[in-house]
């Protein structure tokens, strides 16, 4: 592995470019845009009960939002102050206070009118809760009863018959380690993350590729790069800070090309709030769009791949770096052999995209001296998202663009931390420093002292099926332990997943917050814990950021609004381990927060440097600024490999639609604004080609119908410019028409892309009667509850 440092942050280029403006007329008034100003004066009064706090919560803390690691406000890529209203959104959750009594203590059905977005205004959890089968109300109980209920079940179930989850709401690294090192302790297997639901398909494909499961390449390979090449990912609305590192990028001649169905307009046109010039002029960030078809990708790729091979028949060297291929890279000759297999129709009608404008783009990426390539939720939410990923590995091997400046594979993390999960360990598949297999085994077992369970754990798609399991089942699951999350609003088919929470007999929510989940019923008890923020951690916490660089976010002092009785979560593990086996539970005691980082750093040796994270501002870059630097892979023979993968058969039949889940102002599942100040479009809007539309006889804003096999949803139609043949709806709304139990073969993802047909409203409630399809539909299923 390579082990050239990170130069830390560069400075930024000061003339202003008129050449990328959207417009001379300031702030782009009278243009849909976000009010970024507007929300920021909002979000000071919304906080202005604690408002010191939630200063020092942006001046010192890491943020807790998205994956690109501002700690304070700076970060390691450009100079100067970064802040963004994904992380402003945040602020409420760590400076409310808690819920009143009078509203926590009500009646089940009046918590169940707040829809999640109310539930996360009415302010934080105060104390532990408990609502029995039958009973009506929560009630306040003690921790000691609480995680006594909570151990006297685990003593009794089998390890398989429970399971851990852990969302990425600024969870940290220490937390992430000690649930699955507690897990392991217990004899469970059954521990997941919430990057099973976003980014799984990208660490097994690259590690199959190339070797490592992270992205091999910085932030600052993007400035001055000749391309970047963004797949199925909305940076500006996702991580919006990275709107500055693409102004910057284009400033420095670097061309920003977009892969995605849907025309983004947050690609396109932006107004970066915390960049004078950008916040008067906006900016236009992609210089050229393909509009792939949904599940189209690794056709397009193939055509970009046939066209490099014509070239390479006309002139040896012209399309494929030979030099690199021949001293790195495994699979050449059969790779060729199956792009070529492929006819131009073939890759034309699965991909959407004419010849001409595929050679357009192959040609250019052969002339590409570097290039780096950035995909998100786009390329990984299919059932052939390992393919996909794996595909545009080919790519950059074919012409070397990897382990080098300006150059590689990264997959845009969403959320802060999220990259640490899995490198934690929390996770069926993984231990700390690698994979829940052979040596690796046997060195965790010699550093923790104890034996691990050798059964292959489940990921949470199965973990939720397999509480429906008959009664004696060995694997049926009876109590479900959550950090976080709603899966109502983050798994498919919510009618299904509802009906598995509130068979559970216990399930218990650590969480800072209620959502609607927490409010369903289970078979003996729900138990709700209060956890501590990341910024009242005891001792700190670090979090890794999409570009492997691991930052200490200290324990930040001064909450007029302090939850007296919240817990940091690494804490609740221990104490809920020591009652389980009291025995042995000093295998898994950590006394403070140090402790745990001081063997984070013998568990995982990538993270050997995360004891010397002691204050504010501490960072360091596990791996080096490039992995695979020089082109040598961390892989058996150190070389990548080229993978044959087959364009998928989506099996579309006339008059077919294929749909695609979209995040509006939102973050994860919260929701912060109903209309999408990109768009226009709210919540129940669903996006499609005015073409389309006109075949249909639907005109914008009329009432349509959804539907398939799965599922129904009543939207209306918005015109948009998306791919012909394709939809885009909101996610979580649109989830009723997912299957349950689809998953991608590797990484096990559940698949959120799926074949839709669209009818008028009326049209179909005239033929509902008459013919119809083979599901039965409850009448009050057509208006799921909002």
């Amino acid at each position: 592995m390579g082990s050239t440092k990170h130069p830390g942050p560069m400075k930024k280029t000061l003339m202003p470019a008129p050449k990328h403006w959207v417009s001379p007329i300031p702030f782009g008034l009278g243009k849909v845009k976000p009010k970024h100003i507007r929300d920021t004066m909002k979000i000071i009064w919304e906080n202005r009960d604690n408002l010191g706090y939630a200063t020092n919560i942006i001046t010192k803390g890491v943020c807790d939002g998205c994956a690109l690691g501002v700690a304070g406000l700076q970060d390691q890529t450009l100079k100067g102050p970064h802040l963004c209203t994904t992380r402003l959104n945040l602020l409420r959750l760590n400076t409310m206070p808690a819920i009143k009594p009078e509203i926590l203590h009500a009646d089940i059905d009046e918590l169940r009118k707040y829809d999640s977005t109310q539930l996360r205004r009415l302010g934080r959890i105060p104390y532990p809760l408990i609502r029995r089968k039958g009973e009506r109300k929560f009630s306040r109980i003690t921790w000691d009863e609480a995680l006594d209920i909570i151990a006297d079940k685990m003593k009794k179930l089998d390890p398989k018959q429970y399971a851990f989850y852990l969302t990425s709401r600024g969870i940290t690294n220490e937390t992430y380690y000690v649930a699955g090192k507690v897990a392991r302790f217990l004899g469970t297997n059954n521990i997941d993350n919430a990057s099973r639901i976003c980014h799984s398909p990208s660490k097994t494909a690259l590690k199959r590729s190339v070797g490592v499961g992270a992205s091999t390449c910085n932030y600052q390979d993007w400035i001055g790069t000749d391309v970047i090449l963004f797949w199925g990912s909305v940076a500006s609305n996702a991580s919006p800070v990275s709107t500055k590192y693409m102004l910057e990028a284009k400033k420095r001649g670097t061309k920003i090309i977009v892969v995605n169905p849907y025309k983004e307009p947050a690609m396109e046109k932006y107004w970066i709030p915390s960049n004078i010039e950008s916040a008067l002029f906006g900016t236009k960030l992609a210089d050229d769009f393909y509009q792939v078809n949904i599940g189209g990708d690794i056709a397009f790729m193939y055509g970009i791949m046939k066209h490099w091979f014509d070239m390479e028949e006309k002139e040896y060297g012209s399309a494929i770096n030979h030099e690199f291929v021949k001293e790195h890279v495994n699979g050449y000759e059969e790779l060729k052999a199956k792009a070529q297999s492929y006819s131009w129709d073939k890759i034309v009608e699965s991909s959407g995209i004419s010849k001409e404008r595929i050679i357009e783009l192959a040609e250019f990426l052969a002339k590409a001296k570097n290039a780096v390539y950035v995909w998100a939720l786009g390329l990984t939410m299919h059932s052939f998202a390992t393919d996909n990923i794996s595909q545009v590995a080919n790519l950059a091997l074919l012409r070397g663009h990897l382990g080098r400046k300006y150059n590689g594979l990264m997959p845009l993390r969403g959320h802060s931390s999220v990259q640490g999960s899995g490198e934690m360990g929390a996770d069926p598949f993984s231990l700390p420093g690698g994979d829940f297999y052979g040596d690796n085994i046997k060195r965790i077992e010699e550093l923790w002292g104890f034996e691990l369970p050798k059964w292959q754990g489940d990921v949470v798609g199965v973990t939720l099926e397999n509480i429906l399991l008959p009664e004696d089942h060995e694997r049926k699951i009876k109590l479900y332990y959550m950090s976080g999350g709603n899966f109502l609003e983050t798994m498919p088919d919510p009618h299904f997943v509802e009906k598995a929470l509130s068979e559970l007999e216990i399930r218990v929510h650590q969480d800072i917050i209620l959502n609607t989940s927490t409010l369903l019923d289970a078979k003996e008890a729900v138990i709700v814990l209060p956890a501590k923020t990341r910024y009242e951690q005891e001792g700190g916490g670090t979090s890794t950021s999409t570009e492997r660089m691991v930052y200490f976010s200290p324990e930040i002092e001064g909450n007029k609004n302090k939850i007296a009785e919240a817990r940091a979560e690494w804490k609740i593990y221990i104490d809920l381990a020591k009652r389980v086996k009291p025995e042995t539970a000093h295998l898994v005691d950590f006394k403070d927060a140090q402790e745990i980082r001081n063997e984070i750093a013998k568990a995982n040796p990538n993270y050997d440097g995360i004891q010397h994270l002691k204050k504010a501002g501490d960072v360091f870059q596990w791996g080096g600024a490039w992995l695979c630097e020089g082109g040598i892979c961390p892989t058996p023979d150190g070389r990548g490999n080229l993978i044959p993968v087959d364009i998928p058969d989506l099996n579309k039949q006339p008059g077919d639609f294929y749909i695609t889940t979209r995040r509006g102002k939102q973050f994860n599942s919260m929701v912060f604004k109903e209309t999408d100040p990109f768009n226009g479009a709210d919540r129940y809007d669903v996006l499609m080609n005015p073409e389309d539309a006109k075949e249909l006889r639907i005109q914008e804003g009329e009432s349509i119908v959804v539907y398939n096999q799965y599922g129904v949803f009543q939207g209306r139609a918005k015109f948009a410019d998306i791919a012909r043949g394709n939809l885009g709806v909101h996610f979580p709304e649109g989830n009723f028409l997912l299957p349950k139990g689809r998953y991608e073969q590797y990484a096990m993802i559940p698949d959120y892309s799926i074949a839709v047909k669209v009818e008028r409203a009326d049209r179909f409630t005239a033929r509902k009667d008459v013919q119809y399809l083979e599901k039965h539909i409850e009448d009050d299923e057509l208006n799921p509850p909002a």
